[in-house]
């Protein structure tokens, strides 16, 4: 099963990254400015994550491929590493849909 991990960038702003089971970072959130927002961006990746069209896949500049995750209303929630296959993309995707929507969250900000 996924794990959620929120942290805070250096910038002050809340981030979330999506690890598969074996800890791998499968997906990264953009930045938020307070942690509620982080949350409900969790949620969001949760409820939109077994949607396959809400998948954007995309190749870089410099050929590799990755993908974004998309809310309903169009808003990029989550993007991927860069792959260098399209079929290592495609596993990537594979993995978000199997591990996001039930995945744990933890949050290592509670400390500060």
């Amino acid at each position: 099963m996924g794990t959620f991990v929120i942290s805070k960038r250096k910038n002050g702003e809340f981030q979330f990254n999506l690890k598969a089971g074996n800890g791998q970072i499968i997906l990264t959130s953009e930045g938020y400015t307070t942690k509620a927002n982080c949350i409900n961006g969790i949620e969001s990746v949760k409820k939109n994550s077994v949607d396959d069209a809400r998948y954007e896949r995309k190749t870089s500049s410099n050929g590799k491929f990755y993908f974004n995750l998309k809310a309903t209303n169009g808003q990029i929630i989550g993007t991927s590493e860069m792959y260098e296959s399209e079929s290592g993309r495609e596993n990537g995707i594979e993995s978000v849909k199997k591990n996001a929507p039930d995945a744990d969250i933890q949050d290592e900000t509670i400390s500060e």
